[in-house]
């Protein structure tokens, strides 16, 4: 029987659950199964073939259709992308000739010739009059005859899935995982975390939660159990209010408060009770939400259940009617006063919020012996600090020594960016290289000892996921700020989308700047081809589904850097489209095959973010003339319509150099750490693994492993994080 959860599993760590029995000849089926998944870029290890051999041909087939409706799901290929043009990337014609192209079609229309050369006389055409624009002129199936197959070549991506255990097994490994993260997940994440968790919810729990978006989302499910939840702020309260509501558990979004059952009034009211009783000074952590406290009290008419008292004081510090003091209030006051040491000593209460207060606080100090002061007191929190606040300090004090002019890249958690100057004074250098050498030891502290460190070269570059916002969902994704290779010849974008309920018009872009940073041009519906790229056409309307496509050779760019973009011109934006995401392909010139290939993908990236404009990753040209991305993940706000890329150049552009000239904490810091503690460290050249156990740290896992292996790659890479 498939499990209901299998699919979660295989998107999450590549494994494919195989059941004991029943034993049978799956043979045919199971290659049959390989050959089906290479049409999508997968295959089948050797081990998970032989397993799956030995399985009756039903339970293979049963599982076979799970699995490639998934892995096809995970690379986009379970849509169809038909382009505007028919013989895209061939045949794309000039924008001027397809324009007037169009206009003559409309006049030779009796329904349009008047309405066009009405506007032809006003001087001015809108384009979505026409009726040829906007809307494929043929069928699918037109499309699929018009192209040869795709040629196979060296290049094409090949994406091993290996065997796993018994899927209530792997179901519950996953769900420790993701429950246990030391860094937040991001928002599908959560969605999978809270479908694991009522299944999970009366099995093994992890240790640690030390995620408080994670602990909601579990809190939900033990309630739903019948079971008590786990709470020791204030704020474990309110987020567990939203989960049960629906809402967002990390409160950057508010919450529509749904009417609660009795039994889960009572769970709220006793857990607010309890930790108030405990701790009194927690009813400052109601202060930063004041209204979602009213909005929730509202809810839970707390004044029915006198037992409580405690509880009731929480919504009257909302309400303003309790006054209470917050440790933010205090320090303030110590830091108006002159006294950033005395605020630094009074911080230590609280180890995280003073290690994110270490440059403001040295800002403010006046002299040497504040700096000491505050310096030391920061030393003595270490070992009390998360690993993520560790590497998210030692990150930013990286960037503090004053050696760069660059601006400073603002990122809210769900992904709105801009830049800004950065007008603040550096940080004494003696100070920075003595709080990375304390950061750094303490981190070192807490790493495991890997024993043999077997490590892939090309994840050196991979930024460390210091949180699950830095990245979207999909596959191939990397997070904000890494690095990786572009080997190919032919580089090519595409975005899909499907609109929810009214006309949706994204529009795909490409723009290439030099190495100033200044626009060289851009390939858009405005400018179809430019220097060997082209664009397959712009459609405006998308009931069924539609796809956009940019191809360049490139060989043929002049510019430094190609920064892709979706733009949306009208309609739903990403979060409200019932489907909408970005990827690329690359091939090798000759290979033909449709626009959309599975096989060639490499990174299927979701766009469900805020704004009106999309930049998920920049291609840029080194020194030794290799092509690489860099992971980006961010949204403009743009205009409520009419977002093109000519309008938006220059504010990409400065949002492009200040996180492309920004240097992130890399994998390459960690296991320069995880080296010294390791006992042989050796750098993985493709070929051969090791007979023995290994902590293998790659972008994809090896075949061969030995079974007792440490396997960590960008599906699980938050691993890396030290607790």
């Amino acid at each position: 029987m498939v499990h209901p959860l299998e699919s979660l599993v295989l998107r999450h760590t590549r494994r494919l659950p195989v059941p004991d029995g029943p034993a049978g000849r799956g043979e045919a089926a199971a290659r049959q199964f390989d050959i089906a998944l290479m049409s999508a870029g997968f295959k089948l290890s050797t081990e998970l073939l032989e397993r799956l051999s030995g399985l009756s041909g039903v339970t293979v087939a049963a599982i076979a259709r799970r699995a490639l409706d998934c892995v096809r799901a995970m690379v986009g290929d379970h849509v169809r992308h038909n382009p505007y043009f028919r013989d895209f990337p061939a045949g794309v014609p000039d924008t001027a000739e397809f324009w007037a192209r169009c206009v003559r079609q409309a006049l030779a229309d009796d329904a349009t010739r008047e309405g066009t050369l009405a506007q032809l006389n006003a001087g001015a055409v809108d384009l979505l009059t026409l009726p040829a624009y906007g809307t494929p002129q043929h069928s699918y199936g037109d499309m699929l005859g018009a192209h040869e197959e795709l040629i196979a070549a060296a290049g094409d991506r090949v994406t091993v899935l290996h065997a796993g255990g018994p899927a209530k097994d792997e179901v519950t490994a996953l769900y420790l995982a993701l429950a246990g993260s030391a860094t937040p997940l991001g928002d599908d994440g959560l969605r999978d975390l809270r479908a694991l968790a009522r299944y999970c919810a009366d099995g093994p729990q992890p240790e640690e939660i030390p995620v408080r978006e994670n602990r909601a989302v579990l809190n939900a499910a033990r309630i739903a159990a019948g079971r008590e939840p786990l709470l020791d702020t204030v704020t474990d309260v309110l987020r567990l209010a939203c989960a049960l509501s629906g809402g967002d558990v990390t409160l950057t979004a508010p919450t529509r408060f749904r009417s609660l059952r009795r039994s889960e009034r009572r769970a709220l009211l006793a857990g607010l009770d309890a930790v108030v009783a405990a701790a009194p000074a927690k009813l400052a952590d109601v202060l930063p939400y004041r209204e979602p406290f009213k909005r929730l009290g509202e809810r839970l008419h707390p004044h029915e259940y006198p037992r409580w008292p405690h509880a009731a004081d929480v919504f009257a510090a909302a309400r303003g009617d309790k006054q209470v003091r917050t440790l933010e209030s205090r320090v303030e006051e110590l830091l108006a006063a002159g006294d950033a040491a005395g605020a630094a000593r009074l911080l230590t209460a609280a180890p995280g919020k003073l290690l994110r207060s270490l440059d403001h606080l040295l800002r403010a100090c006046r002299g040497e012996d504040d700096r000491e002061a505050v310096v030391a007191a920061a030393e003595r929190v270490l070992p009390k600090v998360s690993g993520r606040v560790l590497l998210s300090v030692r990150d930013h004090l990286r960037h503090r020594t004053g050696e760069s002019d660059r601006g400073r890249v603002f990122v809210n958690r769900r992904g709105h960016a801009h830049v800004a100057a950065d007008t603040r004074a550096p940080l004494p250098p003696e100070d920075v290289r003595r709080l990375a050498a304390a950061l750094d030891e303490e981190t070192r502290r807490r790493l495991p000892e890997p024993g043999h460190l077997l490590i892939d070269p090309d994840i050196l570059d991979v930024a460390l996921p210091l949180s699950g916002k830095a990245a979207t969902g999909g596959f191939g994704v990397l997070p904000r700020g890494s690095l990786s290779p572009v080997d190919g010849e032919l580089l090519r974008f595409f975005v899909h989308w499907k609109q929810t309920a009214r006309r949706t018009d994204y529009d795909l872009s490409a723009l290439m700047l030099d190495a100033d940073y200044t626009t060289d041009c851009w390939l858009s519906y405005t400018a179809l081809t430019q220097f060997e790229g082209a664009h397959s056409g712009d459609i405006t309307d998308a009931p069924d589904g539609a796809s956009e496509f940019i191809d360049l050779r490139l060989g043929a760019v002049r510019g430094t850097f190609v920064v892709p973009l979706v733009n949306i011109y009208s309609g739903e934006g990403f979060e409200e489209a019932e489907e909408s995401f970005f990827g690329f392909m690359l091939r090798e010139a000759g290979q033909q095959g449709r626009p959309f290939e599975a096989r060639t993908v490499r990174m299927k990236s979701e766009l469900r973010g805020p704004g009106r404009v999309a930049l998920p990753l920049v291609f840029l040209r080194g020194d030794d003339g290799r092509w690489r991305a860099k992971w980006l993940h961010v949204y403009l706000r743009g205009t409520p319509s009419a977002n093109r890329v000519e309008d938006n150049r220059v504010t990409v552009a400065a949002l492009v150099r200040g996180v492309v000239e920004r240097d992130h904490l890399t994998v390459r810091h960690l296991t320069g750490l995880l080296a010294e503690r390791a006992a042989a460290t050796t750098l993985w050249d493709g070929t051969a693994v090791p007979d023995g156990p290994v902590t293998y740290i790659g972008l994809e896992r090896p075949e061969g492993l030995h079974p007792d292996s440490v396997v960590v790659t960008p599906e699980n890479l938050r691993a890396l994080i030290p607790a």
